[in-house]
C-alpha cells in the first residue's frame, strides 16, 4: 500500500496556508487572473487558517475560518453556483479552489460571509 508521510502532506497544506486573499468567484477559476479579475465577485484579505491536522477519510487538511466581513465588488450569487479561491496575492499564485456550500445573493458594496471550510490533501491511494 502506498504511503506519503503526514510530514510531506503537511508541506502541501503549508503551501495553501500561504494564501493572502480569499476570493469569491462566479465560476471556478483555474488561474490567478481568473480568480482575481475574470470571475471575482468579492474577496477577503488575510483569511485565517488553522494548522495542518488529520483529514476525515485520511490525509491532512487546514480549516479556513468563517468570514463575516468579505468585500463584495460585483453583484452575483443566489441561484448560480459560486466558488472560493485561495491565492497568494503578493506573488499572483492560485493555490486552491472549491465550491461554496452556502448560497447568498451578493450586492456590490455590501459584505459577504461564509462558514468555515476545510481544504485537504487525501492520503496516497
Amino acid at each position: 500500500m502506498p504511503l506519503i508521510a503526514d510530514y510531506c502532506l503537511d508541506g502541501l497544506v503549508e503551501k495553501v496556508r500561504e494564501a493572502t486573499r480569499l476570493f469569491i468567484c462566479s465560476a471556478e477559476p483555474t488561474t490567478y487572473t481568473e480568480a482575481s479579475a475574470t470571475f471575482m465577485v468579492g474577496y477577503k484579505n488575510s483569511p485565517t487558517m488553522g494548522a495542518a491536522s488529520d483529514r476525515t477519510g485520511g490525509g491532512r487538511k487546514t480549516t479556513v475560518a468563517a468570514v463575516t466581513d468579505g468585500v463584495v465588488n460585483t453583484g452575483g450569487g443566489g441561484d448560480s453556483e459560486m466558488f472560493w479561491a485561495l491565492a497568494d496575492h503578493v506573488n499572483s499564485r492560485l493555490l486552491a479552489t472549491g465550491a461554496l456550500t452556502n448560497d447568498q445573493v451578493l450586492i456590490d458594496g455590501n459584505t459577504w460571509s461564509t462558514t468555515a471550510f476545510d481544504v485537504g490533501v487525501p492520503d496516497a491511494a
